[in-house]
């Protein structure tokens, strides 16, 4: 018996060949759309039984809260993701909003139907191998800096860079005066120049983002002091 399903992706031109190619095997495909953003709103108006949900960018924050809308309001509807796989992030993450399964984008569409049915069934679909390289990943993690990190930093200027790694080294503003050789006032002027560029409303804040985003390790070996500044 074929599976009542939609299929969803950031690209129309996959979305509708993917679904072209479930119609000739026997599944009925209720719509075939794009972008993975109105996913949500798609499922809720039309019940299928299994939902395709394509992305380039599993990893992106935000990438699968049409998933947890559909969870939400649609507990019935079995979520398969169709991506990429970069680093487990990206199968965590869609396996935390509540997808049944996860298949690579390059999978045999045999593999997408299989993954279908089980998830139908409600048993996960997830390819032993993905498995494997997830669990690898997490015993022996790669520590990289985040992306984001590199893109904050662009924003600031060098000596903006030395404020925020004063910042995030617990100095006020007396001390970062001190240490660069500037006015308190000036110093002060820095940093909330630091916590605009930054969006955020506190020191803590701006230390918090900084090692998180991996800012700080980049900023690691940026020259410290009045004469090594601009």
């Amino acid at each position: 018996m074929g599976v009542r399903l939609m299929v969803v992706d950031d690209h129309r031109l996959l979305a509708e060949a993917l679904a072209s190619a479930l119609k000739l095997r026997g599944h009925r495909v209720l719509a075939a759309a794009a972008p993975t953003a109105g996913a949500a709103e798609l499922v809720i108006s039309r019940a299928p039984e299994v939902c395709l949900f394509g992305t380039a960018a599993p990893a992106e924050p935000g990438a699968f809260d049409p998933i947890t809308r559909i969870g939400r309001e649609r507990p019935q509807v079995a979520v398969v993701v169709l991506g990429p796989v970069p680093d487990p992030r990206g199968i965590a993450a869609a396996f935390a909003a509540g997808a049944a399964g996860y298949v690579r984008h390059d999978e045999r569409i045999e593999g997408v139907e299989r993954a279908m049915i089980k998830a139908r069934a409600g048993e996960v679909a997830v390819a032993p191998q993905l498995l494997r390289g997830a669990f690898t990943e997490l015993l022996h993690p790669v520590v990289q800096p985040d992306d984001e990190g590199q893109r904050l930093l662009r924003m600031l200027t060098p000596r903006e860079v030395e404020v925020l790694v004063r910042v995030a080294e617990g100095e006020d503003t007396r001390l970062i005066a001190a240490g660069m050789g500037i006015a308190p006032s000036t110093a002060r002027t820095h940093v909330q120049r630091v916590l605009m560029k930054l969006g955020v409303g506190s020191r803590l804040e701006a230390a918090a983002l900084a090692a998180r985003t991996g800012l700080l390790d980049r900023a690691a070996g940026t020259p410290r002091g009045p004469d090594g500044l601009a």
